[in-house]
């Protein structure tokens, strides 16, 4: 029996346990721009798909469309046809590469204003047919610490913060955890964060990042990170994503795509270990829009 064998047979035996959703949900979120968070979602997409699992990344930083550029592919719609122009969520699915496939938000989640109580509840419901669709889903967020990147990483019960070793980084990185902190109704029981250290030399500098945020994270805020591992700063990254294809796929045996692949294998492999409480997408989103304006709930 192979890595991925094993993998997927630990992933079964953990979805057999857990009530609810049967997809696991992965928000991956940074301080800033330009620290490499759209490649992260990208290349743990595909080497989560490489371990059996099935992928559908959600493009939700608004405007940007890092996700779709770096698969090389135009989506025809968007969340916000599904809202207002009565597409089904199956119309609005772009086929990326290796079967992965991806949503993109579009204006219709950045336009929280705009949505009723009953456009919350249908698109809630549309958006449940993704767990079905997919074993994880990882939710790709803009950068920085808006009110949007906020309610979403709040309402996630797994988030992936990607920071780099370069000191206005880490510090923006632990502004977004204070904000976090300090937004109401944020529940740290019910929410695991993960630190990835990317573009660090080595390992040990991967882990001076994490403990430095872990420090400050734990004296000031309460707050726990978990240290997942760290992606080395590697030239053939940029070379990939130069011809619009994940380093992961392009050039599978650099120094970037074995560390994805490690990164990828632990996540999996934790999913057995997981035992707080999951949400669905759907119910990420419903609780997204709830906070936005009580008074329609």
């Amino acid at each position: 029996m192979d890595q991925a064998e094993k993998l997927r047979n630990i992933v079964r035996a953990q979805e057999a346990e857990t009530t609810g959703t049967g997809a696991r949900m992965i928000t991956v979120t940074s301080g800033k721009g330009g620290v490499g968070k759209s490649s992260v979602s990208v290349n743990l997409a595909v080497q989560i798909q490489k371990l059996g699992q099935r992928v559908i990344i959600f493009d939700a930083d608004f405007g940007l469309a890092n996700v779709e550029v770096m698969f090389g592919a135009v989506p025809k719609y968007n969340l916000s046809d599904v809202i207002f122009h009565g597409k089904q969520i199956e119309e609005i699915i772009v086929d990326g590469p290796m079967g992965i496939k991806f949503v993109s938000g579009g204006s219709g989640i950045a336009e929280l204003s705009n949505l009723t109580k009953e456009n919350v509840r249908f698109l809630s419901s549309k958006l449940a047919r993704l767990e079905a669709m997919a074993d994880v889903i990882i939710v790709d967020t803009g950068a920085g610490i808006s009110d949007t990147v906020i309610e979403f990483v709040k309402s996630s019960g797994e988030v992936l913060l990607v920071t780099t070793p370069e000191p206005t980084s880490i510090t923006d990185s632990y502004a977004l955890l204070k904000a976090l902190a300090r937004s109401e109704n944020f529940d740290r029981k019910y929410t695991t964060i993960h630190l990835l250290a990317n573009k660090a030399d080595n390992v040990v500098e991967g882990k001076i990042v994490y403990n430095k945020l872990e420090l400050v994270a734990e004296k000031f805020l309460d707050m726990r990170l978990n240290f997942l591992g760290y992606i080395p700063n590697d030239s053939y990254v940029m070379k990939a994503v130069m011809q619009q294809k994940p380093v992961s796929m392009l050039y599978e045996n650099s120094k970037a795509a074995h560390a994805f692949k490690r990164l990828a294998e632990r996540l999996v492999e934790g999913s057995a270990k997981e035992t707080k409480r999951r949400k669905g997408i759907s119910q990420v989103f419903f609780d997204l829009f709830k906070r936005a304006d009580k008074s329609r709930f």
